[in-house]
């Protein structure tokens, strides 16, 4: 089926384009200090342990954004494509299973806000609607990204007696734990970041925001990773 070679070929380039990206972006701020203005730059800082900066302060500012903007986009095309070809691999195996339309859907849907998000990203604007949206289309992103994936999994676990000679199985119960794992933190942590500020009854949630971002970002990357080793190199039509 040409639909499963396409999605283990496009998943492998979304998972290595925004990870290459983001850490370029890290490595200019952090180490490559000739290349940015000094007041941009960061010392001694690793985000995903410390929390001391946040994806988005390292990919706002001349030359990172050059970086992380047309890595976004390219990655956001490649999504919809993703999206594409699964619900179509769906349809082979279960021409009326009740996800095929959901998992194009929520998976369209994320790769525009992810799109949004990378137009705003270092527009300055000082209002307060104006940071509201920005918050509003990262959370969008996050819960309609997560949500593709539930269901896409969730597909092919329910036909998985079909995907015998098409899949590792080993890797769709690992994608199975992730997603698991990413909803149930989404679920403590969404009402945290969405906290305008970042006091909380006098806890600073600035450290813990940055390291929780950058963490879930690989996370969901690694969606894309797994996928990669999921279709066997050899499958039958």
């Amino acid at each position: 089926m040409e639909q499963i070679h396409k999605v283990k070929s496009i998943s492998i380039w979304v998972f290595i384009i925004p990870f290459v990206a983001v850490n370029t972006c890290l490595l200019i701020t952090t180490q490559f200090h000739s290349l940015i203005e000094h007041q941009y730059r960061i010392f001694g800082s690793f985000p995903y342990i410390d929390g001391a900066i946040s994806i988005s302060r390292t990919a706002r500012y001349f030359p990172t954004y050059l970086i992380f903007k047309p890595a976004m986009f390219l990655t956001s095309y490649l999504l919809i494509k993703y999206w594409i070809y699964n619900k179509e691999i769906v349809i082979f195996f279960d021409k009326e299973h009740g996800y095929k339309n959901k998992i194009l859907f929520f998976g369209i849907a994320s790769a525009i806000a992810l799109t949004i998000h990378s137009i705003f990203l270092g527009v300055k604007f000082d209002n307060d609607l104006y940071k509201l949206f920005r918050r509003v289309i990262m959370l969008t992103f996050i819960i309609f990204e997560i949500t593709a994936q539930a269901y896409l999994v969730a597909a092919f676990y329910s036909f998985r007696h079909k995907l015998d000679k098409h899949i590792n199985k080993t890797f769709l119960n690992i994608k199975i734990i992730l997603v698991s794992t990413l909803i149930i933190v989404a679920v403590i942590s969404i009402p945290i970041i969405s906290l305008p500020g970042n006091e909380f009854f006098g806890f600073n949630l600035k450290f813990l925001k940055h390291s929780l971002e950058w963490n879930y970002f690989l996370g969901v990357i690694l969606f894309y990773l797994l996928t990669f080793f999921l279709w066997k190199k050899k499958y039958r039509s």
